[in-house]
């Protein structure tokens, strides 16, 4: 069974969900000009020095540039980015994190909008800081990443 074009119906809901529970993962493919994909590429690293790849195709088929609003497309199971909110890795790291968690809990046939559902996207993408935070500052190779991490908060 291959995964579904489209997650859109309760079908193409219920298919997308039981490959997920069998632990199929997406070949995570990114679209968009030299510039905009060597940055997303950059906040991937940050993602699987995190420990969170797996998690994140999991959940996320495609990062799509667009010129316009930043969102998550549950029916495509993408993420459409524009120029502007890849900028800083980190926060787009963990931006790619919050947005996974959305299409698990719609998957999941949670309620993933709303207040309650911002929240507990908000939670993880703060663990997901936390944790980036932490393996960069004790893997070497990706030490240059803590210039993102001055103070607490993100720099560009």
């Amino acid at each position: 069974m291959s995964y579904p074009e489209r997650v859109y119906t309760t079908e193409e809901v219920q298919a997308a969900k039981n490959l997920v529970c069998q632990g199929y993962k997406h070949n995570l493919t990114v679209e968009g000009d030299r510039s905009f994909t060597q940055k997303v590429n950059l906040s991937l690293d940050m993602v699987k020095t995190a420990g969170y790849i797996d998690f994140l195709q999991t959940y996320i088929r495609k990062i799509f540039e667009i010129d316009g609003i930043t969102q998550l497309r549950e029916t495509e199971v993408a993420i459409w980015a524009n120029k502007f909110a890849v900028d800083n890795p980190v926060d787009f790291a963990s931006l790619l994190v919050q947005k996974a968690h959305h299409m698990k809990e719609y998957l999941d046939g949670e309620l993933y909008y709303g207040g309650n559902a911002e929240k507990r996207s908000v939670d993880k993408r703060i663990e997901f800081l936390k944790c980036s935070k932490r393996k960069a500052s004790t893997t070497p190779s990706k030490k240059n990443v803590i210039g993102y991490w001055k103070c607490g908060k993100t720099v560009r």
